[in-house]
């Protein structure tokens, strides 16, 4: 048997263990990757509240990314938290010794509580260093809302919106964009995928009764381990989705033993 393939996690930590560092650990483990860690913040929150969020010293992140590098081949890197910008530049500075190494940005902007995870300033650097080093940008759909500055929307977003939106979003330098669907109403829990050259990909299944914190990580963290073992875009997105499903369906048998499990929902981190 081969050595697993390794992801370098750069991602702040949850104290309730819901979602962050914490989640992306257990995923890779559960999907048979190594993870390799670069704490950026610290927070200290519940399932519905942020109490406080503590910054890693840039310089700190910086050396720990370098230090995993150092260690042992990276297959693939996940982004999670940044909190504010210095922290975003030094992560990208350090990046730059691995371009070729496909990198997973979920761009993790607000709490479930919807507390702000990374300052406005730091939506344009986000663009400008990262997207155009990012393979797979994974927003939900308020966070394509956020980037795509229309933060105001008159009801939810049709799917023709939120193709408009991934295209803008892949004009911005990421060479795929994978807008999560959980967040929005209706029997169906759709993913849309949009890459260049191609038609618009929905990945869709019924969604669950239930939500779990952290399914953005677990989805952001299972599609890196699978770019890192070789998948391709699409076999990774319907890897990730998969696992997602398993977590979301266990919740569901936890909360509803006798109901019938057919579909799933999502919850952000």
């Amino acid at each position: 048997m081969g050595r697993r393939p390794a992801v370098l996690v750069i991602a702040g930590s949850d104290s309730s263990g819901g979602a962050g560092l914490a989640r992306d650990v257990r995923t890779l483990e559960v999907v048979g990757a190594d993870a390799l860690c670069a704490l950026t913040a610290v927070t200290a929150q519940t399932d519905a509240r942020l109490l406080g969020v503590y910054p890693v010293p840039p310089a700190q992140v910086r050396a720990q990314i370098q230090a995993a590098f150092a260690t042992r081949a990276i297959g693939a890197v996940k982004i999670g938290m940044l909190v504010d910008r210095a922290t975003l530049e030094a992560v990208a500075d350090a990046l730059a010794q691995a371009p070729a190494v496909p990198l997973v940005l979920d761009p993790v902007l607000r709490a479930s509580s919807g507390a702000a995870l990374l300052e406005d300033p730091g939506f344009e650097r986000l663009r400008a260093r990262l997207f155009t080093r990012t393979t797979v940008l994974t927003p939900n759909i308020p966070e394509a809302a956020a980037l795509c500055a229309e933060m105001r929307l008159d009801g939810e977003p049709d799917g023709a919106q939120l193709i408009a939106w991934g295209r803008r979003l892949l004009a911005q330098g990421p060479q795929a964009v994978l807008i999560k669907g959980g967040h929005a109403a209706g029997d169906a829990a759709a993913d849309l995928l949009v890459r260049p050259g191609a038609e618009p990909l929905w990945l869709s299944g019924s969604r669950f009764a239930v939500g779990r914190r952290g399914t953005g990580c677990a989805l952001a963290s299972a599609l890196a381990a699978a770019l890192a073992a070789g998948a391709d875009l699409e076999a990774a997105c319907r890897s990730a989705r998969a696992h997602v499903r398993a977590l979301l369906q266990v919740a569901q048998e936890q909360a509803h033993p006798a109901m019938l499990i057919t579909g799933q929902t999502a919850t952000r981190e």
